[in-house]
This record gives structure tokens, sequence and C-alpha cells, in this order.
């Protein structure tokens, strides 16, 4: 680490303390509990309260029933760093330069990559979420919540890891963003911050088992328990009773494709290792929501559940479809950034209802402390709002929402931005500066370009788009001298 970041550290840690100290008891235990579940590459229609009919996600299903779905829900990336740091940052990934996952090319280390000959050269983007940054996690630590971190971290190398940015506990966060290691989702893991279960215990259910040893522990001061899921990333591995389920299930549901660009695009929910792993999700969700239960604070717990990216349809397997929405993950259409979204505060969300108004992943910090009853961080959680008035009948300003995605995915989109204002959404590709723009009111698909007839609207959304970009200080693409000629 460097002086300046361990400096920082050794200060951040004697604020927390400071806090503790200046914080009552009773104060704090005033406070709600969260429960935050981050689930891997899960699909905007991946969950039967979200319209799948081949998926049994029974305890999602029932936590959407008894909280707030959120129809309109971003992710501030197509892909999972970037957004794993706005939440922790409450920032635009663009503003922090974490625009890619952590792991891809650079510019300057393309290597034999596959994106080697492309026409543009990939920005470069910073590798871990820097320790300048007072994660979700540092500033609910510093006002009394006992905090905990359960899977996926992905947001730098050791020493960048969850115990290291505000969380007391981690429990399998580390530089991978897959479980690569021993028998993958099987222990033993091979993960240096998870120790081994017992031959074949199932990844997803060991880490709701340590978040339900979290919470019991806990139980008599607020706490932050994370869950972020490894499931339902790659390698494609379920457990044996489960794949034969969805086998079974599967018979009859005859594989659709669509094309888009140079990929294949499944149409059709009916794989069965994936059904499997979203099965077994859906069993440790179920885990923790009973342990809140069991240690009586689900009462005093808000519970949010969202993903980090659209679901996985265009590679690696193309295991699930997010239609009606175009695409998934990697891609700027709707099926890569578009997410299932819930949200439960108990006494004040009313339950079973559904929100239409367009949120993304850097609010959930100021909502977070906007929902404890804490003050907010403007100069942390600058490109966040606060979404909490939406509970209590209030509605949010209309304001835009932004993307930025300097690099060519694996799963086939390219270098691209967008910008939504209501129901409008423009896209703008890097390679060839060919936008498209769609009304997704009338359009949910995005089958429909109505950019050639629309030049004031394509000029007002890109104006708007510039500017962001110039004040985030985006990094953008450059030309490839040895793109491959066409």
């Amino acid at each position: 680490m460097h002086r300046r970041a361990f400096l920082q550290r050794s200060l951040g840690a004697l604020a927390g303390a400071a806090a503790l100290g200046s914080v009552s008891f009773a104060q704090a235990a005033r406070r709600p509990n969260f429960v935050f579940f981050l689930v891997d590459d899960l699909g905007w229609t991946d969950l039967g309260c979200f319209g799948s009919s081949f998926y049994e996600t029974p305890n999602v299903d029932r936590l959407a029933a008894q909280g707030v779905k959120f129809t309109n829900a971003y992710a501030a990336c197509p892909v999972c760093s970037p957004t794993r740091a706005s939440i922790m940052a409450g920032k635009y990934p663009a503003r922090m330069n974490t625009t890619d996952y952590f792991g891809a090319p650079q510019p300057y280390r393309m290597g034999k990559h596959w994106t080697r000959d492309k026409p543009l050269l990939p920005a470069a983007y910073e590798e871990q979420l820097p320790h300048e940054e007072v994660t979700i996690a540092e500033a609910l630590k510093e006002s009394g919540y006992a905090t905990f971190f359960a899977g996926k971290w992905h947001l730098g190398g050791e020493g960048f890891w969850p115990e290291s940015q505000g969380f007391d506990v981690n429990k399998g966060g580390w530089t991978r963003g897959g479980p690569y290691g021993g028998k993958k989702y099987f222990s033993p893991y091979g993960n240096p911050r998870l120790e081994d279960g017992p031959e074949g215990e199932h990844l997803p259910d060991r880490l709701a088992t340590e978040a339900a040893k979290f919470i019991a522990s806990h139980k008599d001061r607020p706490f932050l328990t994370y869950v972020s899921f490894y499931s339902v990333h790659t390698p494609l591995i379920a457990r044996k009773d489960l794949q034969r389920k969805y086998r079974e299930k599967g018979r009859g549901i005859e594989n659709e494709w669509r094309e888009i660009g140079d990929r294949r695009w499944r149409a059709v929910q009916n794989h069965a290792v994936y059904g499997g792993m979203v099965e077994a999700m859906d069993q440790a969700v179920g885990k923790v929501l009973a342990a809140l239960e069991t240690e009586g604070v689900a009462g005093n717990t808000i519970v949010i559940f969202m993903s980090d990216n659209g679901g996985l349809s265009t590679s690696e397997g193309h295991p699930t479809t997010n239609l009606p929405l175009r695409a998934g993950k990697g891609w700027m259409y709707e099926g890569g950034i578009r997410e299932p979204m819930i949200v439960k505060w108990p006494g004040v969300s009313e339950a079973g209802t559904t929100c239409e108004t367009p949120v993304i992943s850097t609010d959930f910090y100021p909502t977070m402390l906007d929902m404890a009853g804490l003050p907010p961080r403007p100069e942390q959680h600058v490109d966040g709002v606060s979404f909490a008035p939406l509970f209590k009948g209030g509605a949010l300003a209309e304001r835009a929402l932004f993307w930025h995605y300097p690099h060519y995915g694996n799963q086939g989109g390219s270098p691209s931005a967008a910008v939504r204002l209501g129901d409008w959404k423009l896209i703008e590709f890097f390679e060839d500066k060919h936008v498209e723009l769609y009304n997704l009111a009338d359009d949910i698909g995005e089958e429909r370009d109505l950019a050639e007839g629309m030049p004031g609207k394509i000029k007002a959304l890109a104006s708007m788009l510039h500017a962001w970009q110039k004040d985030v200080d985006a990094r953008f693409p450059t030309p490839n001298p040895k793109a491959r000629e066409l």
C-alpha cells in the first residue's frame, strides 16, 4: 500500500473509532440494518417476479411481494467491476476511471488479445477501487455499524480487498472475478479469503451461512451485511440435483436465436445448468432472510437486491436471454444495463408495489445514508441521489443517467456511451461516431432506431452526453495503429 493511502487508512480508522465513541449505543441501535444482495450477471428477466416462467426463485419473489420492485433500475456499466465500484463509492465509473472489469487488457499490453486488431485501442483504466474513495462500508462503520462482506469483490489486488475498504469481516472477496480456483463452485475453493468447507460444499450456500452467522452475532447493533454472490457468473456449474430438475423442465423447449453484430443471441430461457445456478442463488437468499427472522431483526432490516450488469446472452455459453430487452452483458443496449432490483424497507415501503422511476447504482450510497438517518456526503457520492423519497410518496426530479464504456466487451459490444433522459435514450458508438436513438416507452426492445428523423433530439442528448463526459474527465479509446485492414 502506498504511504499516502496507508496514512489515509490510519486516519480513517481513528476517525471511525472517534465516531464510535461519540455515537451512543441507543442512537446506533435505532438505526436500521442493511442486507445488500448483489448477484453477478443476473439478467432483468431471470426472476419469477420479473417475468421468468423457467427459473424458479420463490425467495426473491417473496421479497418482491414484501417490498418494492424497480422496473427501471440500472447498473452504471454493462460489466461488473465498474458497477461494483459505483455502488461502493457513489460515483460514475468514468469519474474514477474504473471503466472496465479489473484484469481486462490495457491499451499498452494488448499482447495476443482478440481485440488487438480492432480499430480502436481501449482507454486506459484504473485496476482497483482507489483508497481515496470513502466507501459506503466506511461511512456506515464510522457511524457505529458492523460491516460484513461475503463473495465476489473484484475491485483490486491485495491491499484493496474488502478488509481494506471498510469491511470488518471478509469471506471470499479477493482479486478474481469468478470462482476459478479449486473445484470452482464447490469446496475446496482455492480462495485465500474463504476457508475450505467439507468436500462438495456449495459456494452460494456457504456464503449465505457465513452471512447468517454474522447476523446472529451482531443482532444487538446495526450492521451492513453485503452478500455479493459469485453466482451466476461463469463457469457454468450447477448442483447435480438442480441441473437434473431443469433438464427435465426444459424438455420440449426448443432453442431460439437472434443475431446481433457477429454474435448469436439466445432468445429463450431453457439452459438447465444456468437454471440450477439461479435457483441455488435464490435458496441462499432465502437462508439469509430466514436468519433475519430467526434473530428477530427482520423488522429493522432494509433489504436490497440488485445485479451488477445484464444477463449473459451473447457469448460464453449464452446461458440466458433478457428479452424483451435487447442483447445482454457487455452491450450498451438495455439488456446489458437494466437490472432486476428490489428494496424492502420495513414500516416504510408499501408491500408488493412497483416503481418505474429510473435509478442507477450510484444512488445506493446516498440512499442508504438517508435511510439510516445519517447526513449525506456530497463530496463523495457526487453522482448519486437518494431515492428514499420514493418510498414515502415523494418523487425524484427528472435527470439524465449516463454510461461510458470505452472498451470492447468480451460479449461482443464495442466502445460506446449512452444517455437516458425521460423515455429517450441515445447511444454513441466510438468506432465510427454513429448514434442510435430509442424511445423506451414505446420500444423497450430498442428495435426501432429513430435517429435519422430526429436531428433536434439527437443534438440535445449528444450535447448533454458530451458535456457530462467533459465534466467527469472521461477517458476515450484511441485509433489503433495496428488495426487490421478490412
